[in-house]
């Protein structure tokens, strides 16, 4: 099969839509099939840019940048252009059996114009809670000092037109694939009636392999000599709701004592802001900003950990907590969209409501309490369902029926143009 997946962003970026797509790419050319992932440039300098290319060369996945404009959003995402001549040259010249596309916005119309163009089943991912994210166009943010006319717009876009939008561009593909069960009723409340299917971003197998000797350095460097290490791994941004976390540390602060130490991974624009905030609670030294890890390196530091912290409401699906019980870390997290399809309440973890006593309760039941080992076993025993290499065979299956029903959809002029638009040999 040759495939061909449109993101609006890739490596270097950080971020959970990146992962997903270099993990399912690299899974599916470990299956015999041939994958282009078409992905913006990065980098303001030449050396930056090229630095890229050489990591491109060295994937197992083929990547083809397309240029983009030179505005960016606050957290680093590029814009793309709306129809990049890179993809288009290369549809061109090549044959592809079908698209995934991973955004409904920028490059995700343009692999809609090219399935219809040739004959080419679309598949769509919804990854994001788009409504959530708003406030990366400067157009649409809210303060305290903006008219109630601009409020009751802006909250017009996020509850009706994106809603409505996703739901005409899901409805424009040929299958849906939601991260998550909970994902897929959000898609179906939007009045969406293509074909879906759940399929969550899978982990590799070294995430269940932790290096547990650098685990116990992680935890004695980061563990400042407390009796317990709590972790979180996020963007440091306004939806990952770090306010809520700050204010729920002061908490367990309160229901334990002083005897832990909570390690955040991760880099953002809210960096700054979080530091000041965690000294106005008094919680500044117990609390570390560790800034980006390495992909690779973060299993180990999940491995070191004996609780993971989560209080994001704007997920999809959550990739880290997965990532956190294959390595054996308990979740205490915010009830929504996602987290609740991957938590089982208390068995690998809680599920709270949005009150910052109530976590922090759940968080000292776990450190206090003895279940912590039954958990840690319940935790592992989830992550055995997000193998990345069982869930690309589950894909495999998906993108061939999609291939067959299109073909058997279209109808060509003549048998030269079926050889020279139609996948032709499906492994």
């Amino acid at each position: 099969m040759r495939i061909a997946m449109l993101t609006n962003n890739y490596r270097p970026f950080v971020g959970g839509v990146p992962i997903s797509v270099e993990r399912q790419a690299q899974e599916l050319v470990k299956l015999g099939h041939e994958v282009t992932v078409f992905a913006p440039y990065y980098g303001e300098t030449k050396e930056e840019r090229r630095e890229m290319l050489r990591t491109d060369e060295s994937a197992p996945e083929r990547v083809v940048r397309y240029r983009t404009q030179r505005k960016k959003m606050d957290n680093g995402m590029v814009y793309p252009s709306l129809f990049p001549a890179e993809i288009t040259r290369t549809f061109e010249s090549e044959a592809f059996d079908c698209i995934h596309v991973h955004h409904p916005m920028f490059v995700g119309p343009l692999g809609v114009k090219l399935g219809k163009r040739y004959g080419l089943p679309v598949i769509f991912t919804c990854h994001t809670r788009y409504e959530d994210y708003l406030h990366y166009i400067p157009a649409f943010r809210v303060s305290g000092n903006v008219l109630g006319m601009k409020k009751r717009a802006v909250e017009w876009i996020r509850t009706k037109v994106i809603p409505a939008y996703i739901r005409w561009f899901a409805d424009q593909c040929d299958l849906v694939l939601a991260p998550s069960a909970g994902m897929q009723r959000v898609l179906r409340g939007y009045g969406m009636k293509s074909r879906s299917a759940v399929f969550p971003t899978g982990l590799e197998e070294r995430f269940f392999r932790a290096d547990q000797t650098r685990a116990a350095q992680i935890r004695q460097k980061w563990g400042k000599g407390k009796k317990y290490l709590l972790v979180t791994v996020s963007r440091l941004e306004k939806e990952k709701n770090y306010g809520f976390l700050l204010r729920g540390i002061a908490e367990i602060r309160e229901k334990t004592g002083d005897d832990f130490h909570v390690l955040i991974l991760g880099d953002g624009s809210q960096k700054t802001e979080l530091k000041v905030r965690a000294s106005l609670l008094g919680i500044r030294d117990m609390v570390t900003f560790a800034g980006n890890i390495p992909n690779e390196e973060v299993r180990d530091y999940l491995a070191a950990a004996d609780l993971f912290l989560f209080a994001s409401t704007s997920e999809t699906q959550g990739i880290v907590l997965a990532e956190a019980f294959a390595a054996g870390t308990p979740v205490v997290a915010v009830r929504a969209v996602g987290t609740d399809d991957i938590i089982e309440n208390g068995v690998n973890g809680f599920l709270t409501e949005e009150r910052e006593e109530e976590w922090a309760a759940r968080v000292a039941e776990i450190l206090l309490g003895s279940r912590w080992e039954q958990m840690r076993e319940a935790a592992r025993s989830a992550a055995e369902n997000y193998r990345s290499s069982r869930l690309a065979i589950y894909e495999e299956m998906l993108y061939n029926q999609c291939i067959c029903e299109k073909r058997a959809e279209v109808c060509y002029e003549s048998e030269e143009e079926r050889s020279e638009h139609s996948a032709m040999a499906v492994h």
